[in-house]
């Protein structure tokens, strides 16, 4: 049974440069750690992908070959770059004076991967005060050799929701937690991401992908729940009464 439009579904994959063998990313950390590519703060874990939509989305010649697989198939994907990273553009690789790079000049090296101009390029040639700068993609012109397994295809909307806070949520999958009923559900927010930065972000997000992929639901609540930390203070302990004394 392929997928159709719109499925979710759970992967685990690893990818490499077909020319040159190198492995640069994957979705499973004992492959991360034998290739040396892994990242203490990457929470490895099955990649959820919308096939055919934008929400949760892969390299074009990934998702074509997803649509026509099944739940339990193992297969090698091979992309090639006018449907992965796209091809080398030469009109992307600039020369510019090494002052621009400021205080980052002289720590920088071939290779690096920089910011100028609100725009992120890797260094290719650093001489005679000059910087070569590739806007290209790193991988641009490369085909890309997928190794996927399809683990699991989302139905319910428990399960959907389940892998839409895991992917959305910087948090343990362990504290991940909602309560859904009917056409309502609460989805309660870790207390250690309470006053991180994105969280309205990460809300935003939510609320759209839920909505989208179970959109028999009416309601979202978001579930906050702030503890007072001096009355959870351990308080001492009163001291046992002394035990009566019996006369004679």
């Amino acid at each position: 049974m392929t997928f159709n439009k719109g499925s979710l579904i759970l992967i685990d994959y690893t990818a490499k440069v077909k020319d040159s063998d190198e492995v640069f990313d994957t979705t499973i950390e004992e492959n991360a750690k034998k290739h040396s590519i892994h990242e203490q703060n990457v929470k490895y874990q099955p990649k959820l992908v919308s096939i055919g939509e934008v929400s949760y989305p892969v390299l074009k010649g990934l998702d074509e070959a997803l649509a026509k697989t099944s739940v339990g198939d193992k297969l090698t994907i091979e992309v090639t770059p006018d449907k992965g990273f796209g091809e080398r553009d030469a009109g992307k690789v600039r020369m510019i004076p090494i002052r621009k790079l400021g205080d980052d000049a002289e720590k920088v090296s071939v290779g690096d991967t920089i910011e100028v101009d609100n725009k992120r390029g890797i260094i290719r040639f650093i001489g005679s005060g000059r910087v070569q700068v590739d806007y290209n993609h790193r991988y641009a012109g490369k085909t890309i050799i997928f190794d996927v397994n399809v683990i699991k295809s989302l139905e319910s909307p428990s399960e959907k929701i389940d892998s839409i806070l895991k992917n959305r949520l910087p948090v343990e999958d362990t504290k991940i937690s909602f309560d859904l009923k009917d056409k309502e559900v609460s989805i309660i927010i870790p207390e250690e991401i309470l006053r991180a930065d994105g969280l309205q972000i990460m809300k935003h997000f939510i609320q759209l992908d839920v909505f989208k992929f179970v959109p028999t639901l009416e309601k979202i609540n978001f579930v906050e729940t702030h503890i007072n930390k001096k009355t959870q203070e351990k308080k001492p302990e009163p001291k046992e009464a002394a035990p009566e004394q019996k006369t004679a």
